[in-house]
């Protein structure tokens, strides 16, 4: 379990790098940017698992529709509509609606998973939510009467779901695959489906993608977010569920503050310092061991 809570934790950190240079190279359209950075993770990807790819030529035949589900969700939809919403919306707005992830995750569970949490992980999970909007807010709660919803947050929402889904299939066909042929697959997906999108919006060119920044800013996503990130991620929902995983994503705002400050020579609050505690301890809480009595998945792996 500490692994997983260990790995999860870093793929916050990579996934906040994703925010911050997402945020950055802007200016590029969302599906120009999912397409690049799928690219380079797909190449990255192949050599190493090519002989995962050969190996088992007959399992991805057979599960191509649980393939499919998880490259449209966890890679297309999220990084299309995360990309797209920071161009129509602020990045306070963004954090505020990424935090209800886990809520969609707890649903989507109890539905279809039979996911049962107690008393305690559904008052992490609150404690972790407000410790986040204070962390969003820098302990100034008035500030969500100005927050104004537009085409952006709804984009963000979408992404969100989308994540929320991603996590939920992983929970249910992640023991299916080998893990870096099944990635190479994903990514292949992506590529054929963002194509014609991204050819689309290079109808103006694409010269401006030579811009050293610009190229720096890429190589970060196709290498961490993408490739480690979504490992560390795999492999973590895999061991813990989704839903209490998926309470890790409080600790994104958290992350991307303390890289602001770091990187881009941002200040932080007292009230920002304190939401971020709130939220670790929510994590904690939401996330301790549950009982063999919770649910047929949380007792494999518990027995695992």
């Amino acid at each position: 379990m500490l692994r997983s809570y260990l790995l999860l934790s870093i793929t916050m950190i990579l996934f906040s790098g994703n925010i911050l240079v997402g945020k950055a190279i802007h200016d590029l359209p969302p599906a120009t940017i999912t397409f690049v950075r799928c690219f380079i993770s797909f190449l990255i990807l192949l050599p190493i698992g090519f002989l995962e790819l050969k190996n088992n030529r007959l399992i991805w035949l057979k599960e191509w529709k649980p393939l499919l589900s998880l490259s449209l969700s966890g890679i297309v939809m999220f990084n299309f509509f995360l990309y797209a919403s920071l161009q129509f919306t602020t990045s306070t707005n963004v954090a505020v609606i990424e935090t209800t992830t886990p809520v969609f995750a707890v649903l989507l569970g109890l539905v279809f998973l039979k996911e049962r949490l107690r008393g305690i992980q559904l008052f992490g999970i609150l404690l972790s939510l407000l410790g986040a909007f204070s962390v969003i807010t820098k302990g100034d709660w008035l500030m969500f009467s100005k927050i104004q919803f537009n085409i952006g947050d709804i984009l963000a929402i979408i992404a969100v779901m989308a994540w929320a889904v991603y996590s939920l299939l992983i929970k249910k066909h992640n023991h299916k695959f080998p893990l870096y042929g099944s990635l190479t697959i994903m990514l292949s997906i992506a590529l054929i489906v963002l194509f014609p999108f991204a050819f689309y919006e290079w109808r103006e060119g694409v010269l401006h993608l030579l811009e050293p920044t610009l190229i720096i800013g890429l190589l970060y996503l196709g290498i961490f977010p993408s490739v480690i990130a979504l490992i560390f991620w795999n492999k973590g929902v895999a061991e813990i569920g989704p839903s209490r995983a998926s309470v890790f994503l409080n600790l994104l705002p958290v992350f991307t503050i303390i890289g602001a400050v770091l990187f881009l020579g941002e200040t932080v609050t007292y009230g920002q310092l304190i939401g971020g505690v709130v939220v670790i301890f929510g994590v904690y809480l939401t996330t301790k061991k549950v009982r063999l009595t919770t649910s047929t998945y949380e007792k494999e792996d518990l027995k695992g």
